[in-house]
Parts: structure tokens; sequence; C-alpha cells
């Protein structure tokens, strides 16, 4: 009886988390010596002609995350008591909160000083951003080069250059980029995800999963969730099984991963396990009609047998 669940659970692992119909967004904030900053305001409005708004503040690791946004361009404020007030746009996607690129507030009297070399930074890097989000890739990864012959340890330049070659398709030099940025900040998650993702793109399952489990020990449920996929393409369901316990510890309102919880245990031949997963899931409100409609027809395909 083995065989039917193996070949419902490629079903399942080929179902696509883009069909969500909103978006969201996580970031970290740091200070100018790389301290995590809690408490800072994030006010994030939408650029698409309704109006639009969400408010947040960051936590004691200085991350925040906003979901339900709408798709498109959103405008980003970042405001604390004592810092300089940082401002950015950013393009939201369907699916999977979009990873911002990691802001550094200045402390104010510290930004008196540097004012002019700070915001000329700045300036730059939203001037290269904003060439990605118009597809623009090549303009971008001529703007991200500039940037980083003036600053080369400057990971997040790196990572967003990575990705305009990503879109290109250039994996190798998208590779090279994603290296450098793993060089300068070696706990760079969202470099190792979209590392991963590249060389899930050209078929390397193997180096895929390598990438991902040399930072198995983060505690970033996104990052540990990729490895549980990266694990399961390949065909290492109990590894992924592991992988998906932690993200599920590291952040109990995951909703995605009950959904691969119940794959892995539909792989292992654990048909009660799978249908409570997939119970589980869809009472967490899944934003993927199509990986719904998977999760129903399997429980009730697995309840008749």
């Amino acid at each position: 009886m083995k065989r039917p669940f193996l070949a419902l659970a490629t079903l399942l692992v080929s179902a696509s988390l883009a069909s969500a119909q909103s978006g969201g967004v996580r970031g970290k904030i740091f200070d100018d010596k790389g301290a995590p900053l809690d408490a800072v305001a994030v006010v994030m409005e939408f650029q698409g002609g309704v109006t639009l708004k969400f408010e947040s503040k960051t936590n004691k690791k200085g991350e925040f995350m906003q979901i339900g946004m709408r798709p498109g361009n959103w405008k980003f404020t970042y405001t604390r008591e004592g810092f300089q007030v940082f401002a950015s746009p950013y393009r939201v996607a369907l699916g999977d909160a979009t990873a911002l690129p990691d802001v550094k507030l200045v402390l104010a009297k510290a930004a008196a000083a540097t004012l002019s070399g700070a915001e000329d930074i700045q300036k730059s890097f939203g001037a290269a951003v904003a060439l990605l989000q118009a597809a623009d890739y090549d303009g971008a990864i001529a703007a991200f080069d500039a940037m980083i012959l003036k600053n080369p340890s400057l990971a997040e330049a790196h990572y967003n250059k990575a990705f305009a070659l990503y879109q290109k398709k250039d994996y190798p030099a998208a590779e090279a980029s994603l290296q450098r940025a793993l060089e300068v900040k070696a706990d760079y998650s969202d470099a190792r995800v979209l590392l991963s993702n590249i060389y899930t793109a050209q078929g390397l399952k193997d180096k895929a999963v390598e990438v991902m489990s040399a930072g198995a020990g983060s505690t970033d449920p996104r990052q540990l969730f990729n490895l549980g996929l990266a694990l399961l393409n390949s065909g290492k369901n109990a590894e992924a099984a592991e992988a998906f316990a932690k993200v599920e510890k590291a952040d109990p309102t995951h909703v995605e991963v009950q959904y691969y919880l119940g794959t892995a245990a539909l792989n292992a031949g654990k048909a009660d396990e799978c249908v409570a997963r997939l119970e589980k899931y869809l009472s967490m409100d899944p934003k993927s009609e199509q990986n719904k409609a998977t999760a129903l027809g399997l429980i009730a395909a697995l309840k008749k047998k």
C-alpha cells in the first residue's frame, strides 16, 4: 500500500506556494556597530495608488515581520528615538515573506558628523534596488558593482547583485557573488537560501542540501524550512522530517511546515500522522489554494483506506 502514498507525496512536493494571494516581508535592523536594535518602529506604506498601511516594531533580535500585504511597491520607514530616520522602497512579491535588505540605523549625533557619506550609501543602495525592482537587471548589477568597489564588505550589495544575476539565469556569476556575501557575513541566511535555489534550478540537489546544511545550526525558521525542502527533494525523507520539526519548534505559527511534515509522514507510510498534520495545516488558514486543495483531497483519500 506504500506505492500510492509515494505517488500522492509527489503531488505534495510539487505543489507551489506561489498561489497565495498576498505577500509579506521580514527584515532585520542593526545599529552602526552591527548590534540588533529592538523597538524600532517600522511603517509600511503601499505605493500603488491605494491607501494601505501597516505598522510593526522590531523584537529583541532586531527582527520584524508583516504578512497579508498586497504585492507591489511599498515604502518602508524606520524610526527609533536617538537614531537617524531611514526610509527605502522595496517590492513585495506573492507568497513567502520577502526578505528585505538589512537596515543599519545611525545615531543622530553620529549622523550629523557623517551625514554626507551615509546619505550617499543609502541613496546609492536605494537607487540600485529601484533598478532591481524595475527588472533592469544589467543596470542593477552595474550599480551594485559600483557600491562593492567602494564598500567590498557590504554583504547586502553582493546578495542583491546575485539576485539580479539569478534573474538573468547567470548561475555561475550569481553563485560567486553569493559566496562572497557569505565570506563577509557567514550567518547570512538569505544568501544561503538563494544559493540553494540556484543549485536546485540546475538540478544540483546534493549541492543544494550541502549549502543549507552548512547553516544547519541556524535558528532561522526560513533557513531550516529550505533545508527541509532541499532534503525532501533529494529523497532524504528522515532528515527532512528532522529539519521540519526544528522549524515547528522555532516557529509554532509557521503554516506551511505542517504541510511538509504531512509530506514526510506520507513518505514514511504514516497515514494517520499525515492526516493529522494536514488537518492542522488546514486549521491554520493557509494562503496557498493549491496546497489546500491537495491537502483536502489527500485527507479524503487516506481516510477511505
